[in-house]
């Protein structure tokens, strides 16, 4: 058998491992720790930060973050998310539609936008009001190495450019983004742990490491 063929051979069974291992680890709730999460309304404008660990590698919390086809992975209120061509400017889109509902009034909420990426560290989605359902939507992510992980600090702030019914409708809103938060971050950690692995046996099957 020749060097190419046992390398090939190496690569398959690599893949294999790492596989087997992706489908394992995406089932395990890894235990993100949801340090502190805050939720306030001024003038119409809801704002959410929230500072969050992850038992993750910075590069492996950032490929996951910065890919927007997998935002409906993080949440169920999120029924549709994908990446989108980048602009004249080379910046990346994004395009998510959640759905929810308020006693009897469902609404289907669309957020289109573009990114601003900062690579390992930062990044920032900014939604064209022509094309939301809000006058304002900006989140910011931006991820810290601490010990052998990551800290999120998590920066989300919008205003909604359809009709809210009063009083339930506000702590509706605010109640959502709170419970959002706190129930995404095992999905975000156990995503960001199998884009960890498979990073590593990549490494490993170009003999990297």
């Amino acid at each position: 058998m020749g060097v190419d063929s046992v390398r090939h051979s190496r690569v398959q069974a690599l893949r294999a491992v790492g596989g087997a291992l992706l489908l394992l680890v995406s089932c395990l709730a890894r235990g993100a720790e949801l340090r502190d999460v805050d939720v306030d309304l001024v003038e119409g404008r809801y704002h959410l930060t929230s500072r969050t660990y992850f038992e993750v590698e910075q590069g492996a919390l950032y490929a996951v973050l910065s890919d927007f086809s997998l935002f409906e992975k993080f949440t169920s209120a999120i029924v549709e998310s994908k990446n989108l061509e980048p602009d004249e400017l080379g910046r990346p889109g994004f395009f998510a539609r959640m759905e929810g509902c308020v006693l009897l009034f469902c609404k289907s909420f669309v957020r289109e936008g573009r990114v601003v990426l900062t690579p390992m560290d930062e990044i920032v989605a900014v939604a064209d009001p022509e094309a939301s359902d809000f006058l304002y939507s900006r989140e910011v992510w931006t991820l810290v190495p601490e010990g052998e992980g990551t800290i999120m600090i998590y920066d989300f702030e919008l205003e909604p450019a359809f009709w809210v019914p009063p009083v339930i409708g506000p702590l509706y809103i605010q109640s959502a983004l709170r419970g959002g938060a706190e129930r995404a971050v095992n999905r975000i950690e156990a995503l960001a742990f199998s884009e960890q692995l498979r990073m590593h046996s990549a490494k490993t099957a170009d003999g990297s490491e």
